[in-house]
């Protein structure tokens, strides 16, 4: 995979974007045909050490167009089932495998997404990204699920104008049989652009935001799987009372939802739990509990993964950050401080809705990780891979559970169209040992617990390859 420096924070996504991919063809099923079951050879593919390019199986997304910003697959928290979306004439249809053996476990009946929205193709001649149906696996009360979402119109015809929703159709990760149906379907009414929606379950609930580009559009609603039960956040600056007594705060946002209610970052500065926990009470004690010339609250989410918040503060006091930024993890049920470091590495504007990176974690939840921030989690300390003038900041795309790493030296220097350089890293250690990997090396795109890895190409014909490889 060609994985340019301008995209380094999302290796393995550039070969959405069109970029031409290391993988030879294979097979020759048609668009919106079933998974590959039948043996045909695999893959060849370059990669690190950690795995086995002879064991796993690929499976062929012809349908998904070739320049999108998501990815129909997905892995399920602690478990080894991968999902994968098909197209198809009659719907989209769900196929759950089982890690490194491929073994079909269940696959869904035809899924009908909602109408798309005008402007949902997207456009080859621009660039713009198309928006796809796509699926997340996750768990919420210890129930794991894996859901099916897409943003369209519901009943719109010649004679009705229909309603603009976010459908969620939910799925058991361990079902069985050929023709799985949802146990549950919900649509979420919603008002925003083609690609301007969230749907994420990172506090342990479903929550949809839309109407902004980014991970955390301002408008939102959270929806409990077991129940259905549907909780819109209509002013997110109405949520926390340290609002009110803010000399600043707007733009608010819910940044996840939890089983105690939002995570809700404050658009002055400032989170927390309504009821539950404030920044101020948790802040690591070398931060102020106010910065800026407005004296606003000090502490802004990043944003949450497994059960952990990870947060930035400022340390320049009322004028200003003059120092390297504090970076923590925190308990987010308690606000718990869990682990932190100082990194030179921007905190975002409170007012954003987006962020640079993804947190992504080690299927054990061992390890988190941002772009070049990094913890352990269970020995409570962290990593800065931000660069100091002379060494390159490095940004992490993937973690196995025995703390190997993966991600790429990033160069500002250097032009967007100079391939990214891949690197692996070791978390067991306080400095992480970074080393570079060989030109061309495809990264993981997501790790499971029996150490497999999901790698994502495109083939010849320019079609997406999902290619599951054993872990050694």
């Amino acid at each position: 995979m060609r994985a340019r420096a301008a995209m380094a924070g999302a290796l393995v996504l550039t070969v959405l974007t069109g970029c031409s991919g290391s993988a030879s063809d294979s097979g020759s099923s048609k668009p919106g045909a079933g998974p590959v079951d039948r043996a045909e050879p695999l893959v060849k593919l370059s990669m690190p050490s950690a795995y086995d390019a002879s064991k796993g199986w690929d499976q062929k997304l012809s349908w998904v167009p070739q320049s999108v910003t998501t990815l129909p697959v997905t892995t399920v928290p602690g478990t080894q089932t991968v999902g994968v979306m098909q197209g198809a004439s009659n719907g989209y249809t769900l196929t759950a495998r089982s890690g490194s053996s491929g073994e079909v476990v269940w696959r869904s009946a035809p899924w009908n997404p909602p109408t798309p929205v005008k402007g949902a193709q997207g456009d080859s001649t621009t660039g713009e990204a198309a928006e796809i149906p796509d699926v997340m696996g996750f768990e919420q009360d210890g129930q794991r699920y894996i859901v099916a979402y897409a943003h369209g119109m519901r009943g719109k015809d010649a004679l009705n104008e229909g309603v603009e929703v976010v459908r969620l159709a939910l799925y058991p990760a361990d079902a069985s049989g050929s023709a799985v149906k949802p146990v549950r379907e919900i649509d979420v009414p919603v008002s925003a652009d083609p690609g301007k929606f969230s749907v994420q379950a990172s506090g342990g609930r479903l929550l949809v935001a839309w109407g902004e580009s980014g991970a955390f559009p301002r408008s939102s609603t959270a929806v409990d799987a077991a129940t259905g039960k549907t909780t819109v956040y209509k002013d997110a600056n109405k949520l926390l009372p340290q609002c009110e007594q803010a000399a600043a705060c707007n733009s608010s946002r819910v940044m996840a939802a939890t089983p105690d209610g939002p995570l809700v970052g404050m658009g002055g500065g400032g989170f927390g739990i309504p009821g539950r926990w404030f920044s101020d009470s948790i802040r690591p004690k070398q931060v102020n509990a106010t910065t800026g010339i407005l004296n606003s609250w000090n502490g802004t989410v990043y944003a949450a993964a497994r059960g952990h918040v990870l947060a930035g503060w400022s340390t320049g006091g009322r004028y200003g950050r003059d120092d390297n930024a504090v970076w923590s993890v925190h308990d987010l049920r308690t606000g718990a401080l869990t682990a932190q470091v100082v990194c030179d590495y921007d905190v975002p504007d409170e007012t954003s809705s987006s962020r640079d990176f993804p947190v992504i974690t080690s299927p054990d939840g061992h390890y988190l990780a941002a772009g070049p921030l990094a913890f352990d989690l269970k020995n409570k300390r962290g990593i800065c891979l931000q660069g100091d003038g002379n060494r390159k900041t490095i940004v992490l795309a993937s973690i196995r559970d025995d703390g190997t790493a993966y991600g790429a030296v990033r160069d500002d220097s250097t032009s967007s169209d100079t391939d990214a350089i891949p690197a692996q890293l070791n978390l067991r250690t306080v400095t992480g040992d970074p080393k570079v990997l060989s030109a061309g090396t495809e990264l993981p795109y997501l790790t499971a617990p029996d150490g497999s890895g999901l790698f994502i190409t495109r083939n010849a014909n320019r079609d997406i390859v999902v290619s599951l490889r054993a872990g050694r």
